[in-house]
């Protein structure tokens, strides 16, 4: 007689399958069972060794000065409910509105955590190649895809963490498909790895309700591997996901400051850490890496960080020579930290056109898929992102645009109508933003207000974008004559996009432009200045 098998039966039997398989490639690697002490990966050799004197041989490679602009995609676990960012830590907070909702969906912490979300997380309908399709044609030139979060899941065939995407949840090699279909469409490729901090982060999955009825019940956080026998998660440790075996600190702070009330990562945290991350750098070989940390990982309490960026600069030149040292992110840097990677100022601006190439990162919504941005039309305007990309490119930055990604693979229909409206602008623009310069100044005015213009260089042309249509005169007081800014003269001005010949003229006092006769556009149209030859 032939058995049956209840859907749960054979979806455990799989996991299982599936786990064997994970465990016996996993963390054997990591532990040498003889004297229980870490395996470290080899860090690549090169010129760059892990101290800030070394790793300010950095240089900026020119085809990220040129590039300008990449689309994110902030995706794993934490899109699943599609509630939104930090969901993974939040839902351990009675009062906070995620717990609400994860008590409503899926049932109390102490017996559903966020170790069952992962679970539930299938990735079903991902089609990496039709993504990275559409963002080409928006003109992005480089793609970062997140490879774990503060959340601790790795969304790779990870060689030390069994809670990944190959062996848990969606059961595929995420960043493996995302590096392929970025390359495929000629992009840079970037990983994001913000897994540093999931010690102090996921600190509250150690606590309990304070009141009602279940009120001092634990959660999941300090389950452990003997906990799991004949659930689905049978032969998994919930520690290598919640890294919850310490006490936990007064408060999470980013520096990792024991006396501002931080818990401090042990040794073997921040090995497994280091490990995983040149695991990672190791098999996709990423032209970015985004760190989601002030200055580096673990910084200053390890070296980690230091040893990660050598080994990532070293490796970069040995796999596209001495010119490119591939573009790492740090935030919060010092001036010193500045010329050893790539400032990143996360949801921010520059008021200043920064010596050294940055970057800003922001996203049309929440940083997880939120439904609530779609429900109610939210996200960030397209035209909006125009104006911000101008603003930054200008000032000598790149934008790094966060396009969240529904938990089954997808972007919801409003997300798609934005990049499609970028892309209508670049078809016409793309000329004022891709390779181009600063000018001697940034521009005019303020972000969002009529009369707004931002500058941008290429050789000799001088490109003014101005941020809305002008129903009056654009007066451009940097090229007047007195503003001693422009060298040579002014041979003419047009209108990307149209054939229609402006009306201008110059004087000591400003540039003037009369406003074109047909509109083209409103999110921002740009004026190419041509000199005297």
């Amino acid at each position: 007689m032939i058995g049956f098998f209840s859907p749960l039966d054979i979806m455990k039997k799989r996991h299982l399958f599936l786990s064997a398989i994970c465990l016996g490639l996993g963390m054997t690697a990591f532990w040498n069972a003889a004297a229980q002490e870490p395996v470290l990966e080899p860090m690549a050799t090169g010129k760059f060794q892990p101290t800030w004197e070394s790793l300010g041989q950095y240089k900026i490679p020119e085809w990220f000065r040129d590039a300008k602009f990449g689309i994110w995609a902030h995706w794993g676990p934490q899109c699943e409910p599609e509630a939104g960012d930090w969901y993974a830590r939040n839902m351990y907070f009675q009062k906070d509105g995620k717990y609400r909702f994860h008590l409503a969906h899926y049932g109390h912490p102490s017996e559903f955590g966020f170790k069952d979300v992962i679970n539930f997380w299938k990735a079903e309908k991902w089609d990496p190649e039709k993504l990275l399709a559409l963002y080409k044609g928006a003109g992005v030139q480089y793609f970062m895809a997140l490879a774990n979060h503060h959340d601790n899941f790795d969304n790779w065939d990870s060689k030390y963490q069994l809670w990944n995407s190959v062996c848990v949840g969606p059961h595929k090699d995420l960043i493996a498909g995302w590096a392929k279909a970025a390359r495929d469409n000629g992009l840079k490729f970037g990983v994001s790895v913000h897994a540093a901090r999931a010690w102090s982060w996921y600190e509250p999955a150690q606590g309990a309700d304070k009141e009602g009825p279940l009120a001092g019940v634990p959660y999941d956080g300090k389950l452990t591997k003997a906990d799991g026998k004949g659930k689905w998660w049978d032969g998994l440790d919930p520690q290598d996901l919640y890294a919850q075996n310490h006490t936990p600190g007064k408060k999470m702070v980013w520096d990792w400051d024991a006396k501002k009330g931080s818990s401090v990562p042990d040794q073997a945290y921040c090995d497994k850490f280091y490990n995983r991350t040149v695991d990672l750098i190791n098999k996709y070989k990423p032209d970015l890496i985004y760190f989601d940390d002030h200055v580096l990982p673990l910084w200053p309490v390890s070296d980690v960080g230091l040893k990660l960026a050598a080994h990532f600069y070293n490796s970069n030149n040995q796999w596209h020579g001495a010119d490119d040292d591939g573009v790492l992110f740090g935030k919060i840097l010092n001036e010193q930290q500045r010329h050893c990677m790539v400032l990143d100022i996360e949801r921010g601006e520059s008021s200043k056109i920064e010596p050294l190439p940055w970057q800003t990162d922001t996203c049309l919504g929440d940083w997880h898929y939120d439904r609530s941005y779609f429900n109610g039309h939210y996200y960030r305007s397209a035209k909006t992102v125009i104006r911000t990309l101008a603003d930054v490119v200008s000032k000598n930055g790149n934008l790094l645009l966060s396009v969240p990604v529904r938990a089954d693979g997808t972007i919801d229909g409003d997300e798609t109508k934005i990049v499609e409206e970028i892309a209508q602008w670049m078809d016409v623009n793309r000329e004022c933003i891709f390779g181009t310069r600063p000018w001697k100044v940034f521009g005019e005015g303020t972000a969002g207000k009529q009369g707004t213009v931002r500058f941008t260089t290429k050789g000799n042309t001088l490109y003014v974008i101005a941020f809305g249509w002008p129903n009056t005169d654009l007066q451009i007081k940097s090229l007047g004559t007195n503003a001693k800014l422009y060298d040579g003269r002014i041979s003419d001005v047009t209108l990307l996009g149209s054939d229609e010949k402006m009306q201008w003229s110059q004087d000591a006092e400003a540039l003037t432009i009369k406003p074109p006769q047909k509109k083209i556009g409103d999110s921002a149209i740009v004026f190419k200045i041509t000199p005297s030859s």
